[in-house]
């Protein structure tokens, strides 16, 4: 029989309703037991749901950050190596004799330090800013009355951050006030 969708449902004329049926005492509370039961589980179930989409949210925030975080281990390791190149170039004498030598170790160091910062490796600049326990170390103080207390007067180590997490803090002497 093929029935026309747009057609309304109408009952049929032999459809009849079966007559309700008394309950006894016994049987409605086996059904309000069930039915207390049936919303346990249901509270139950949607609980259960909503830590799944937790999990999943959980789980694919931590492999993104695994993915984003992957090479920072690599990146610690190298760190020591760009301190070596800054010492370095500090050392070496400004003679015309190592001058070919000097602009080589600059070109090795600058050539690092792009692809490091490429991969978000990010150098952190403390000279003249306040001191931050959240990413400066402080090495020791300075009695100074040209500096404001509180601000950083040298920066002896540098200090990086990958993707805006501290890898290393940086080393600084921080400004006091002058003993009077």
């Amino acid at each position: 029989m093929k029935v026309d969708v747009h057609e309304e449902a109408k009952p049929a004329a032999e459809e009849v309703l079966p007559a309700p049926v008394a309950l006894t005492a016994d049987q409605i509370k086996d059904l309000q037991k069930r039915a207390a039961k049936a919303d346990e589980n249901w509270d139950r179930f949607l609980h259960l749901a909503a830590d799944f989409e937790n999990y999943k949210k959980r789980a694919a925030r931590e492999r993104q950050e695994a993915v984003t975080f992957a090479n920072q281990a690599l990146l610690k390791k190298l760190i020591p190596t760009l301190d070596a190149f800054e010492m370095a170039l500090a050392a070496a004498k400004p003679d015309p004799a190592s001058k070919s030598l000097r602009e080589g170790i600059v070109m090795v160091s600058n050539q690092l330090k792009s692809t490091l910062a490429e991969a978000g490796l990010e150098e952190i600049d403390a000279t003249g800013s306040m001191f931050d326990h959240a990413l400066h170390e402080a090495v020791s103080q300075q009695e100074t009355g040209e500096v404001p207390e509180g601000r950083v007067v040298q920066q002896i180590r540098k200090g990086y951050k990958f993707h805006n997490r501290l890898i290393r803090p940086a080393g600084v002497i921080v400004a006091k006030k002058p003993a009077a």
